[in-house]
């Protein structure tokens, strides 16, 4: 269908591609992979049209159609959600598509009353939905999405999952998301030192296959880079004997006809993410009682009635269509919004926070060690240059601009910094955004080794897996609670919307069976309840000892202070010392029997 054929691309005198080729054929589903600056989105634009190669020519039929997604775009802001979509369809196109219209945007996330809004009431993410839609409803014949994912929940992006298996277009995308790739593609061509090297089998099955082939290639280098050495140590040993002219001539044509060998060696073993041991905190870090939070613009709450406990240690996803309020609940937890209800903080909780446009908060004009040193304090700043080596910003890169940066190296930067102040609390608002996936394995097993608490928003269903042993789901402005792990809660909600359908389309159940599944529910109901107010009131009382302890431990602190000073040491001020010591002793008692029931 499409023939790439030696084609080459240099930006500035620097190669980008060099002299690549390959075909793309009907119904391909292809993952374009590589580092951050490999090329990928280069190869995309020359596809797509908007960059001509330096050499080379990409062959393709003149009827041929192209839908480009691109990262960044413009938007029209004068038009609503409908009419924008509407700007693709002409005369009789428009009343047949229709149907395919709404079905497709409600797919990516959107709602029947949201057809109507202005796009310029859109943030950035949605109208990204919105340009995707416009490009799945043209049919293309080439499908070219870069990073499609990004602004995508869960949901969406397995709708998009199963609307690409179902469409007729060829498929070539990018995307950082490794569950994607292996759900929408079976075919994978890798950018590296700007060669392509194409295997016929989805993502996972590659990641073997270059293993493979890395290894290979580093053996043939290593030989190679020996066989030089060798070469040039026999040249400079006899390039001065008369007797040696010949095989020193000999030996320096040969060198100078040899194909050098190229292989990616970058040591990304040095990128060792690990966050400082987590200061002891309560057993129960965070607890929420009728939480709602209402905008003062919006008729009604974002969310409300949410009413979640989360432990000491654990690992919990917050999970959900984009504007259902996961970051907004970060942001209450955060003490950034107000709201009404109840939420308490445990006791000695110290929360680390990254929030989803950390990385575009970095000043530009700083230099990669401007912006640690900016932030570190203490003895710290004398190894500043360390840690920014073991995260690959070592030597020359550690004075580059932050405005320079990729994406992925911003994100690494900014959770550089989250590591300089120990805490016992991460929550992380879709930390992997614009990670490549080698950068997002380091993260995640950081945070499974991480002995502290940990709360993540994030669609990227690899990433949670095996992360987290708790789900939220948030929709509808409630909160729900789903045990153990993403694919779990997956699961769970397929089988759940499954037995809804089953029980609408049943008309053969009794009436007694109908009644006595109605006395079950509502006695099951009614001892939930009691059990759920039981075990809110007793996480109401340790959260109140713990406060108490934490009030006491503070008048202590002072008395100490206080003592120090030999004026102060009078027999009125040890008497109160000794007191609050015991009633410390006497608070830690009663909290450790409420801990243990």
């Amino acid at each position: 269908m499409i023939s790439v054929d030696h084609i080459s691309i240099e930006f500035a005198s620097k190669p980008i591609l060099d002299d690549i080729s390959f075909l793309i054929n009907k119904k391909d589903r292809i993952a374009l992979v590589g580092k951050n600056g490999a090329g990928k989105t280069t190869l995309l634009r020359l596809l797509a049209g908007e960059y001509e190669p330096t050499a080379g020519h990409i062959a393709m039929d003149n009827d041929i159609t192209i839908g480009y997604l691109p990262q960044v775009m413009l938007f029209h802001d004068n038009r609503t959600l409908r009419e924008e979509v509407m700007t693709i369809f002409t005369g009789e196109d428009e009343a047949r598509f229709i149907a395919e219209m709404d079905k497709t945007v409600i797919g990516l996330g959107f709602e029947r009353k949201d057809f109507e809004r202005p796009c310029n009431e859109f943030s950035g993410g949605w109208r990204m939905r919105i340009e995707l839609a416009k490009i799945l409803l043209r049919h293309p014949d080439l499908l070219l999405l870069d990073e499609p994912t990004n602004h995508l929940d869960i949901e969406s992006i397995q709708w998009l999952e199963n609307f690409l298996a179902q469409s007729p277009s060829a498929v070539l995308l990018v995307s950082h998301d490794r569950a994607f790739l292996n759900n929408a593609t079976n075919r994978t061509i890798e950018i590296t030192l700007g060669r392509i090297y194409d295997y016929n089998v989805p993502y996972d099955q590659f990641v073997t296959l270059r293993q493979e082939r890395h290894e290979q290639q580093v053996r043939a280098y290593l030989n190679q880079q020996k066989m030089i050495e060798e070469t040039e140590a026999f040249i400079e040993r006899f390039r001065y004997k008369a007797t040696k002219a010949v095989q020193v001539q000999s030996r320096i044509k040969q060198l100078d006809k040899l194909e050098r060998l190229e292989v990616d060696l970058e040591d990304t073993s040095r990128l060792n993410l690990r966050f400082p041991p987590a200061p002891r905190s309560g057993d129960f870090p965070v607890i929420i009682e009728e939480l709602e939070k209402t905008y003062p613009e919006a008729t009604h709450p974002v969310i409300s009635q949410v009413n979640l406990t989360i432990r000491r240690g654990e690992k919990v996803a917050f999970v959900g269509r984009n504007g259902e309020g996961k970051t907004t609940l970060v942001r209450c937890i955060m003490g950034q919004l107000d709201s009404l209800g109840t939420l308490k903080i445990g006791h000695n909780v110290k929360i680390g926070y990254f929030a989803q446009n950390e990385a575009s908060l970095l000043d530009g004009d700083r230099t990669v060690f401007e912006t640690i040193d900016y932030v570190a304090v203490g003895d710290i700043r004398t190894k500043i240059r360390d840690i920014l080596g073991a995260f690959m910003f070592g030597g020359e890169a550690s004075d580059k601009k932050v405005k320079v940066l990729s994406g992925g190296e911003r994100s690494r930067l900014a959770m550089i910094r989250l590591l300089l102040s120990p805490c016992n609390l991460l929550i992380l608002d879709e930390p992997t955004n614009h990670l490549d996936m080698p950068s997002k394995d380091v993260l995640k097993q950081a945070l499974k080794d991480f002995d502290g608490t940990v709360i993540c928003v994030s669609h990227d269903r690899d990433f949670l897996d095996g992360l987290v042993d708790k789900v939220y789901e948030f929709g509808g402005g409630k909160v729900r609670e789903h045990i153990g792990g993403i694919y779990d809660f997956l699961r769970k909600k397929k089988m759940g919307s499954l037995q809804e359908l089953e029980k609408r389309n049943s008309n053969v159940t009794t009436a007694f069976t109908k009644s006595e599944e109605v006395k079950s529910s509502k006695a099951s109901y009614e001892e939930q309840k009691a059990q759920a107010a039981a075990k809110r009131k007793l996480e109401k009382q340790i959260a109140d000892t713990e406060a108490e302890i934490a009030n006491l431990e503070n008048q202590q602190k002072e008395l100490e202070v206080r003592l120090a000073n030999p004026e102060n040491q009078t027999q009125d001020n040890f008497q109160q010392y000794e007191h609050i010591k015991h009633l410390i002793e006497q608070k830690m008692y009663e909290w450790e029997i409420l801990a243990d029931n």
